[in-house]
């Protein structure tokens, strides 16, 4: 720091200082402690002290410690002696009441989750609130071994009361909290959003929303959590398909449709072929059994799906292939590097329509025994509960 910019620093503290009323109460306080000294030790001189520092060690005992070391005698002494006394207890109650009430503020800002999170690292993220949210919860932390609930934070803007209800429960009282909505950037980033791998957004029923509400809320959030951080993995539950698209755009990772999922379970079980039951044990919250997503071995990269099924022999059956697997953003990154390599304008061009057409996390039901294994592509298996745990290939 040059000489000019520390001079300038220095004037500019002192006259912030100078137009503060505090600092002038500062002063005053500090010229009536040293009158009420001077006064002390004119009373006491050659009666109870024998020198001036007995007059400020007087002081220092009665302001700080709250009793008096030296007893003076003279009334005008005990006077003064006694407003010293108060004096320092009521500036260290006031103090010690500020320091305490930070700390409850800390706390209740933490409780209400309006606190800025810290210390978060590929967190995930649980956004929206309706009944039924602890089923959800236990769900989520079943099905993802790989998260503890120190990892989980949630944001939504329901009562505090429910919140509190659930992490009073002794296997989600690490679970973090960010209280506000979860569309805006200012909740968002208290979550330490720039920070997060994954977040799933339920449909939000904290308030009294519509149906359309809820979509757009969810659309919105989705495109401001892309804004913040594009590596983020998104996926979202919508009621109505209509918005589908609007997700797309938004490179939304994975999109549920609740309502079109409920219409078709209803559908297949009107057959009375017992699809139902079939569809719930596939889709069961054991992260062991039914439909498993696992990585494939680089080794199989560019090898045949014929290739990886004859690979497979502990009983768990493929089914098929899930491409363009991971972070839409970086999927779309690496297409378009790979599409631009190509000297051939005209293949570059429909390189380029391609990328523009990528879909991510696209699934591919029993392909061909020839059909090529792309980079960023996963197997999906189908494995009974009774089985052996299955080690990816």
């Amino acid at each position: 720091m040059s000489r000019k910019t520390l001079i300038r620093s220095v004037r500019r503290f002192s006259l912030s200082l100078l137009k503060n009323p505090l600092t002038y109460v500062v002063i005053a306080f500090i010229a009536l402690m040293a009158v009420l000294i001077d006064i002390v030790w004119r009373y006491e001189a050659g009666v109870t002290m024998e020198h001036y520092g007995d007059s400020i060690w007087n002081f220092l005992i009665a302001f700080v410690a709250g009793y008096y070391d030296i007893c003076v005698v003279t009334p005008v002494g005990r006077f003064c002696s006694f407003i010293i006394l108060l004096s320092g207890i009521l500036l260290f109650s006031t103090i010690t009441g500020k320091i305490a009430s930070m700390f409850m503020e800390i706390q209740m800002k933490k409780d209400k989750g309006l606190k800025q999170l810290k210390n978060l690292k590929n967190h995930f993220l649980l956004c929206g609130y309706r009944d039924g949210f602890e089923k959800i919860l236990d769900t989520v932390l079943r099905s993802n071994p790989d998260i503890t609930p120190d990892m989980v934070v949630l944001i939504n803007d329901t009562a505090s009361e429910n919140i509190e209800q659930i992490k009073n429960q002794s296997r989600f009282k690490d679970l973090q909290y960010v209280s506000g909505d979860f569309s805006e950037e200012e909740t968002l980033n208290r979550a330490l959003i720039k920070d997060a791998e994954r977040v799933l957004i339920i449909a939000d029923r904290s308030k009294n929303f519509s149906q359309m509400e809820m979509d757009s809320r969810t659309v919105l959030a989705a495109l401001t959590m892309k804004n913040l951080n594009p590596s983020l993995y998104i996926a979202a539950e919508l009621y109505d398909s209509k918005f589908q698209k609007h997700l797309e755009m938004a490179h939304c990772d994975e999109i549920i449709l609740t309502s079109d999922y409920e219409y078709s379970l209803l559908a297949t079980a009107s057959s009375g072929m017992g699809y139902s039951n079939v569809i719930r044990e596939l889709i069961g919250d054991d992260a062991d059994s039914g439909i498993l997503i696992e990585n494939i071995s680089p080794s199989f990269i560019g090898k045949t799906y014929g290739e990886l099924r004859s690979s497979i022999s502990n009983g768990s059956v493929l089914i098929g292939l899930l491409q363009n697997t991971g972070n839409f953003y970086r999927r779309r990154q690496d297409a378009l590097r790979e599409a631009q390599k190509n000297p051939d304008v005209k293949k570059i061009v429909d390189n380029l329509k391609k990328v523009k057409s990528l879909k991510s996390n696209d699934p591919i039901l029993t392909p061909a025994d020839d059909f090529i294994i792309q980079k960023h592509t996963k197997a999906i298996f189908v494995k009974g509960k009774k089985n052996d745990s299955f080690e990816a290939v």
